[in-house]
């Protein structure tokens, strides 16, 4: 039998694979597609995605591949960067989503995940023992678990009956890369010009010719799968930028709109969601993929630590409790961010007085943790103020936090040389080292990098081991 079958291999599904395989679990995706998709619905990683590949050894392979820009901004009004973010990483990393398939992709096969391309899910039941996975080609998979990352038509979703509701498609963007003849001057002009008042409108040269396209439709298709011709595609380059620039030989054309939807569980018996499968939102901001790969890192350890029989009560299920309300977080912020995009006069005032806002350091600094998702806090109850956040990398005597944290076990710093793990060895490392930057005595830290448990008392941290790490060894 089969540990963890993930439906789905995009960049959620590849995460969580390599996060399971980090823990032994022998780890399944199977991806209808027989081909990666061409198509860059993502441009970057924030900083919290950013943090997540360096905890995982992974981000000199994203660095190498992609470049750098200042972090900042909400809604496209653009701020100078906040002073003192709580983050090693402050930064985007501007890289396309096919890149960063391919690196996650790469790296959950290095770490022994079997990916079948060309197989699609259709059918699935479960019972005390496993689940049963139905292919398209009347195939039947057995395993522990199954993990449906298989974006916002999610089919996993629908055969469990998960509700998924929300706010509808109300505005359609269509996108695309295609060659343009037009100058650099023109195009550069179009861009200053029009984004004054169209912020859905934009021309990002690719290179050798080719540019990234997006302009809003003129309404909503009937069925937003079907692409758009390149015909529709100039057509609103000429209603909204006066030209169509030139545009011939596209790569690729999509469409994509501002539809809202959270699913009402992430997890029904041994089945669960996560991804697109879970929440979908209008684009505003980047957070899409992000959000996702943030999914299957905090679920990765906790399912692993249930196939692997060490889990302790509700640990699986805190992954619901943990994510669903930073879905909900996002899903509010993009909703925002899109109301004042509108050209209307009601979000333009609005838009104004959130400019105005943004001057002030604390609004900015704010808004850019949200959207970066570096100032996220769970819920671990009443304690000192690192409880429940991640732990930014800090530097010690021999080295960095982070590297410490490839293997993705739980860690206990102690500051102190006074503290023990005992019974929990096998799952949490103890690593007995200062940091300047630190000012508590020692932090204990599950996989994902969040802070568990803040304090010097050898009892006291006795009690919060078992809470997360199950009990101890015998």
């Amino acid at each position: 039998m089969i540990d963890v079958i993930v439906a789905g291999g995009g960049p959620t599904g590849m995460m969580l694979a390599s996060e399971l395989r980090l823990h032994g679990v022998h780890v399944l995706v199977l991806e209808k597609d027989t081909e990666p998709s061409p198509i860059v619905r993502s441009l970057g990683l924030h900083a919290r995605s950013i943090e997540v590949m360096d905890q995982r050894g992974l981000l000199e392979r994203f660095l190498a591949l992609g470049t750098q820009y200042p972090v900042g901004g909400f809604a496209g009004i653009r701020k100078p960067s906040p002073d003192r973010l709580d983050t090693a990483h402050a930064y985007i990393l501007g890289i396309p989503q096919t890149t960063t398939d391919r690196l996650l992709t790469e790296h959950a096969i290095e770490a022994g995940a079997e990916l079948r391309r060309g197989c699609e899910l259709v059918g699935l039941s479960q019972d005390e023992d496993g689940v049963t996975a139905e292919l398209a080609d009347g195939t039947q998979l057995r395993s522990r678990y199954l993990v449906g990352c298989d974006g916002g038509r999610s089919t996993v979703r629908k055969l469990l009956g998960v509700g998924f509701p929300g706010e509808p498609t109300t505005v359609e963007t269509l996108l695309g890369e295609m060659e343009l003849t037009a100058s650099m001057e023109t195009l550069t002009a179009a861009n200053t010009e029009v984004r004054k008042t169209q912020l859905r409108f934009g021309v990002m040269p690719l290179g050798d010719g080719v540019y990234r396209v997006g302009v809003p439709a003129e309404g909503v298709a009937e069925d937003p799968r079907v692409p758009p011709t390149l015909e529709e595609l100039k057509q609103q380059l000429r209603v909204t930028a006066g030209s169509d620039f030139g545009a011939h030989s596209p790569r690729w054309l999509s469409r994509f709109g501002d539809a809202t939807r959270l699913a009402e569980r992430y997890r029904t018996g041994r089945v669960l969601l996560a991804g697109d499968a879970a929440h979908i939102h209008p684009p505003t901001g980047g957070q899409g993929l992000n959000l996702g790969v943030q999914d299957a890192f905090n679920l990765g350890w906790k399912l692993a630590a249930q196939v692997n029989c060490w889990a302790p009560e509700g640990l699986l299920d805190s992954y619901q409790s943990e994510r669903r309300p930073v879905a909900a977080d996002v899903l509010s912020n993009t909703r925002a961010q899109m109301e004042l995009m509108s050209t209307e006069p009601g979000p333009q005032a609005a838009r104004r007085l959130v400019e105005e806002l943004m001057d002030f350091e604390d609004v900015n600094r704010y808004l850019v943790e949200k959207i970066t998702a570096i100032g996220i806090r769970y819920d671990f109850g009443e304690g000192q103020a690192l409880l429940g956040r991640r732990l930014r990398d800090v530097e010690l005597k021999r080295g960095r936090l982070y590297e410490l944290m490839h293997e993705g076990r739980g860690l206990l710093l102690d500051q102190t040389g006074r503290l023990s793990v005992a019974g929990w060895a096998d799952r949490v490392d103890h690593v007995v080292d200062v940091s300047e930057e630190l000012d508590i005595p020692a932090a204990l830290l599950r996989p994902d990098g969040h802070v568990a448990w803040v304090g010097e008392d050898q009892q006291d941290l006795l009690t919060h081991l078992p809470k997360w790490f199950g009990p101890a060894a015998t």
